[in-house]
């Protein structure tokens, strides 16, 4: 297996939605966790809670990680 990215939280499951801009993690009040698809708000295509592992989706974008100890001051 290789080792996750640095800096980008995991999202539950592995797959795109882990490293995507667009998808961020919701906790039901029971407490299980959800991904949400950003983009299935203004598109139809994607969906709200996708099926993981996502393992191709037309609407990834690399999320940018964040910097390392340099932003510790």
């Amino acid at each position: 297996m290789a080792p996750e990215s640095a800096g980008v939280p995991p999202l539950g499951g592995r797959g795109l939605c882990a490293a995507c801009a667009n998808a961020r993690m919701v906790t039901s009040a029971r407490g299980t966790s959800f991904v949400l698809c950003g983009l299935s708000r203004t598109d139809e295509r994607f969906a709200r809670y996708p099926r993981l592992p996502v393992l191709a989706c037309a609407g990834f974008a690399r999320r940018e990680e964040r910097g390392g100890r340099d932003e510790e001051a």
